[in-house]
C-alpha cells in the first residue's frame, strides 16, 4: 500500500490488489475513506468535511496522475509520487 502523496496530515495511498472502479485511499488520523477517481465520491468510509474538501481539491488537480498510478498498480509496477497540496 504505497503512499503516493501526503499533505496536511492526509495520507493518499493506492493498493496493488484493488478492484474496479479505479480508486485511492485516504487516511486522516483515525478516519479512512476510499474515493473513486472518476467521481471523487467516497465509496467507503468517512472523512471530516475539511479533510474531504482538501482531498477533493488535490484530486481535481492530479486526476490524470491518479489514473496513471492506477494503471501502474494494476500492472504491479512502482507507483509515481504525486505532488502534495500546498
Amino acid at each position: 500500500m504505497p503512499t503516493i502523496s501526503q499533505f496536511f496530515g492526509i495520507l493518499i495511498r493506492m493498493y496493488y490488489d484493488d478492484h474496479n472502479p479505479p480508486r485511492f485511499h485516504v487516511i486522516y488520523g483515525e478516519y479512512e475513506a476510499t474515493i473513486e477517481i472518476a467521481t471523487l465520491e467516497i465509496i467507503k468510509g468517512e472523512l471530516p468535511k475539511r479533510a474531504l474538501a482538501l482531498t477533493v481539491e488535490w484530486a481535481v488537480i492530479h486526476r490524470n496522475e491518479l489514473r496513471h498510478d492506477w494503471d501502474l498498480a494494476v500492472l504491479h509496477k512502482p507507483l509515481d509520487k504525486i505532488e502534495p497540496l500546498e
